[in-house]
């Protein structure tokens, strides 16, 4: 499959879920070429010791969205390791924040190199509450050494 067809094969539950969007509670909803969109309902099992939701939850939507926008962009054998992530978180996430929806958009994709950037919003108010960036090195369908 080319990253595209994986990804959309994920998120429309033709191919299983990773564990880690099980345990944290957030789904799939959108993939097209660059492109990838997350949904979640934030639940209180999220919270940390301060009361609010931990910041690695809105860490790891985006980092899920921006990996699977890259991926979205992989032919058929390609892979993608990501070199490092860059979080701002702007709000705190709570109950009251209610479900969030991460977007994320391929910034540039070059032969060995790939861009994005992410957003994580309440859906209710349309707040910003984290944004992002990554780096990740694709490398070519040869076997690794």
């Amino acid at each position: 499959m080319t990253g595209l067809e994986y990804v959309r094969a994920i998120f429309e539950g033709r191919l299983p879920s990773p564990p880690i969007a099980m345990l944290l509670g957030f789904a799939g909803t959108e993939a097209e070429e660059g492109r990838a969109v997350f949904r979640s309902e934030v639940g209180e099992y999220l919270y940390n010791p301060i009361g609010v939701v931990h910041g690695g939850y809105a860490m790891t939507l985006l980092d899920s969205a921006m990996g699977c926008a890259i991926h979205t962009l992989l032919a058929r054998g390609e892979r993608y390791t990501t070199l490092e992530t860059k979080v701002n978180f702007v709000r705190p996430v709570t109950l009251e924040t209610g479900s969030v929806r991460c977007e994320a958009t391929v910034i540039h994709r070059g032969r060995r190199v790939a861009t994005a950037e992410g957003r994580l919003i309440a859906e209710g108010s349309g707040k910003l509450l984290a944004h992002a960036t990554t780096t990740c090195l694709i490398e070519g369908p040869e076997p690794r050494p």
